[in-house]
C-alpha cells in the first residue's frame, strides 16, 4: 500500500502554487458563483409561485356537514350532543 502523506504532500505543492497565482485582492466569485445564484433565485421563486397557487386553492371556510347536523338532530331531542365520556 502507498504511503499517502508522500502523495498529500504532493498535492499540495500544487495547490500551493495554484494560490500563489491569484491576487488575494482580487478574488471574486466569477461567472461560476453568479450562475448558481441565478439558478437558486429562479428556483425560489417557481416554488413561491407554485405555493401561491395551491396557497389560493385552500378554501379556509368550513362547510356545514349536513349528514352530521341531521343526525344530530334525530339523536338528542334539544338537538345538542352530550360530551363523550371516557
Amino acid at each position: 500500500m502507498p504511503d499517502m502523506s508522500a502523495s498529500a504532500s504532493l498535492a499540495m505543492t500544487h495547490l500551493a502554487t495554484l494560490a500563489k497565482e491569484v491576487d488575494e485582492d482580487k478574488v471574486t466569485p466569477g461567472v461560476l458563483g453568479f450562475i448558481v445564484f441565478a439558478v437558486m433565485a429562479l428556483a425560489v421563486w417557481a416554488l413561491m409561485k407554485s405555493m401561491s397557487k395551491h396557497m389560493n386553492k385552500v378554501d379556509f371556510k368550513e362547510s356545514p356537514d349536513e349528514e352530521a347536523s341531521a343526525k344530530e338532530t334525530t339523536d338528542s331531542p334539544s338537538g345538542k350532543t352530550s360530551p363523550a365520556k371516557g
